[in-house]
């Protein structure tokens, strides 16, 4: 396994200076933003149609002794705006041509979240089993919008040897491992789960067990934390609407990894991952507001070089000498 990055948090650096302050950080591999949510500063789709611009690229990569773990495109496929969708989907289309070029496996990004009609302005993440009408909504969502754009795009993704790695994120259709594996079983294995543990402390689901529970399922993964503040829980529940600047009235915020949880479980976590076929990277993601982005890529950077396992070579000496 391999730490890497989302260069995301280092946008105002162009990208030959963010490999520069990587490779001092012991760490040779990037993810890169395309557009949509994550920034396109580092990896341009107009490569696309520019020879020239995308063997620059390369040669930049290969001169630094950097590889690509995964192009990012999250942003709202399903979004009720028509405008906001084809833009949308355009980005992951491309990214998923681009992807190809430059030899990625994995594009990561969002489900989505549809309306509540062919009318609606804004998307409708429905999390209540009653009123009976929010059940006639989640079914028209799944039928109507979610299974004909991810089964057509998951071909899309196929036919060009990519496979999309779905963030689990809350006001989307896909938000824990049920949805993830509901999406799968409609759009087939192209779709798999971007692993981002932080969005499941606060939703109270284990990242480790649910690690079990996507087991093969997993593509690609987020290194990032959460705290949780047992204080403000009793006023907000987890479904806290409060900026993620007021922090101190937050139930929970996100942080750099080892401030929400410690080194002993994200061993845990790590070893879980490589015990469930997932030995890949750690994609460090920055989204701390206590700290800035150098100090929270430096210490997470750091924190995680400690702890991942490094693929061994040889089975210990004893395995072959375990009687049956």
């Amino acid at each position: 396994m391999k730490v890497g990055v989302l260069t995301v948090l280092l946008a105002d650096l162009p990208l030959d200076q963010v490999l520069d302050k990587l490779k001092s950080l012991n760490i040779d591999t990037v993810e890169l933003g395309t557009g949509n949510y994550p920034l396109p500063a580092h990896c341009p789709l107009d490569m696309l149609n520019d020879k020239r611009k995308l063997n620059d690229f390369k040669q930049l990569l290969a001169d630094k002794g950097f590889t690509i773990s995964a192009l990012s495109c999250h942003g709202e496929p399903l979004h009720p705006d028509s405008g906001i969708a084809k833009k949308n989907q355009e980005v992951a289309r491309k990214t998923i041509l681009l992807a190809e070029k430059l030899g990625v496996p994995v594009v990561c990004d969002f489900s989505g979240c549809p309306g509540d009609s062919d009318k609606a302005k804004y998307p409708n993440w429905v999390v209540s089993p009653w009123p009976p009408h929010y059940q006639e909504l989640l079914k028209w969502q799944w039928e109507k919008k979610v299974a004909p754009y991810w089964t057509k795009h998951a071909r899309f993704a196929a036919d060009h040897g990519v496979k999309i790695a779905i963030e689990m994120h809350p006001g989307y259709v896909v938000y824990n491992p049920e949805t993830l594996l509901r999406l799968r079983e409609v759009a087939g294995p192209q779709i798999g789960c971007n692993f981002d543990p932080s969005h499941l402390f606060w939703q109270g689901i284990d990242p480790i067990d649910a690690v079990r529970v996507l087991a093969g399922c997993i593509y690609h993964a987020h290194a990032k934390d959460t705290k949780i503040y047992e204080a403000n829980l009793p006023k907000t529940g987890v479904l806290d609407m409060k900026l993620y600047t007021d922090e101190k009235n937050r139930s929970w915020i996100f942080r750099t990894c080892g401030y929400g949880h410690g080194a002993d479980w994200w061993r845990d976590f790590i070893s879980t991952l490589r015990m469930c076929d997932y030995d890949y990277v750690l994609s460090i993601e920055h989204e701390d507001t206590l700290m800035s982005p150098e100090e929270g890529l430096t210490k997470a950077a750091r924190f995680l070089n400690d702890l991942v396992i490094k693929q061994s070579t040889t089975a210990p000496w004893w395995v072959d000498n375990v009687s049956a």
